[in-house]
């Protein structure tokens, strides 16, 4: 079974906005065996759409489409969809009564242009939107599934959780899918597939190997498609571990969570607690830590010190380590570690400070020199890094590294 996403929206093709739709579709269909083949993005223009639905339709046997809904003059999809299927309009009633009963209860008059959203395709199969006031539209042309939907990503997600998967799934026999996520750190993508090439070669044609690189992590994921689930499972898990003793001392976890996630997890099982100093991460290593609901068990909390006075007052740093070796050095990096743990009371701790761009480097320390420090109670790890000259990167491999060095520490004292 093959799926196509088509979102349509000139906000997404200028960068306004970022898809996220798509990425969220893909993964729900994944899961119950249906193969995104193609995402296309289009502008809010007719003949692009009708070119995309054309063009989806000789592909794909369910096409998906997000945007272009709403009630202004720019949200064009509904009429370009009657056009393509030939189709004049009607006005549904249970769609209408929906917006009434949505503009009832935020106190809100009813105008005519909300009136008008309740307008469909008259070939169509209204499924209400309990969310919003653009109704989701069901087409059948040519053995292809049309499906359209509004492209607020709270209202497709309840449209899609609700009424489409399940409907997918009722009408048609589809594959079992698994996946095994592998997540590895310390080595690159081609070192990677080098070590486990023979392992890889040996796959048999319904399992899959995927490389999925990010700032200092690389991913994999085997993938198996087939009628037995309980046997695809068998089969993933053996290769799995094969390729976890090839390169054992690279794997952080073999569950598809974060790398911080992975670290919560492991510390909270040890009743370990940690905190944070950062300097040129400006708080991110926290943003990741506390993004995971129940963090707070290990993650105690921590500084943000830009300010030579900050490090001093907060971390314990010294001020001549500062005078001397200044803030981007391992020994101010060390003291922050060990003043985190010192004054926060934690188990473990992270120091990170660097520059991370684009000026503000010298001749001895370049942009992108960052030095980051782990600690426990017991051991001070500092190592530098020389990244490039783009600051959001600079940013996240940073915390990429810091965390892989944490992870490498509670390793060591298992």
């Amino acid at each position: 079974m093959l799926a196509e996403i088509i979102t349509i929206g000139d906000e997404i093709l200028i960068g306004q906005i970022v898809d996220t739709n798509s990425a969220w579709m893909a993964k729900q269909l994944n899961l119950i065996g249906v193969s995104v083949k193609q995402i296309t993005s289009v502008s809010d223009d007719e003949q692009h759409i009708m070119e995309a639905l054309k063009l989806a339709e000789n592909r794909a046997d369910i096409v998906l489409i997000t945007g272009g809904l709403g009630p202004t003059k720019d949200d064009i999809t509904k009429k370009t969809l009657a056009k393509y299927f030939n189709m004049g309009f009607r006005n549904d009633a249970g769609a209408l009564e929906m917006v009434r009963q949505i503009f009832e209860k935020y106190k809100r008059p009813l105008l005519d242009i909300n009136i008008q959203q309740a307008d469909v395709p008259d070939g169509c199969e209204v499924i209400v939107n309990k969310n919003g006031t653009a109704p989701c539209m069901w087409f059948e042309q040519n053995n292809t599934i049309f499906i359209s939907m509004p492209g607020v990503p709270y209202e497709m997600m309840y449209l899609m959780d609700d009424e489409i998967l399940p409907r997918i799934k009722s009408r048609f026999k589809l594959p079992f899918i698994v996946h095994k996520t592998i997540l590895t750190a310390n080595i690159g993508e081609s070192f990677l597939a080098k070590e486990i090439e023979e392992i890889e070669n040996s796959l048999p044609a319904h399992i899959k190997l995927a490389y999925l690189p990010k700032l200092g992590l690389v991913r994999l994921r085997l993938s198996a498609s087939g009628d037995h689930e309980a046997k695809l499972k068998t089969e993933v898990e053996v290769y799995a571990k094969q390729i976890m003793a090839k390169v054992n001392k690279f794997v952080v976890i073999d569950e598809d969570i974060a790398l911080e996630k992975a670290i919560l997890n492991l510390m909270e099982s040890r009743g370990l607690t940690l905190s944070t100093a950062e300097s040129c991460t400006g708080g991110y290593i926290a943003h990741l830590i506390t993004q995971h609901p129940g963090c707070s068990s290990v993650y105690w909390g921590g500084a943000v010190a830009y300010a030579y006075e900050l490090k001093e007052s907060i971390l314990g740093v010294k001020e001549n380590t500062l005078t001397t070796f200044g803030a981007v050095s391992e020994q101010t990096v060390t003291e922050m570690a060990e003043g985190a743990i010192k004054h926060f009371k934690t188990d473990y701790s992270i120091a990170v400070s660097g520059i991370a761009g684009p000026d503000g480097g010298t001749a001895d320390k370049p942009v992108g020199t960052v030095w980051i420090a782990v600690s426990s109670k017991n051991k001070t790890i500092a190592k530098v890094f020389n990244f490039s000259n783009k600051r959001i990167q600079n940013i996240e491999r940073s915390a990429a590294s810091a965390l892989t060095m944490l992870l490498n520490l509670l390793k060591e004292t298992v």
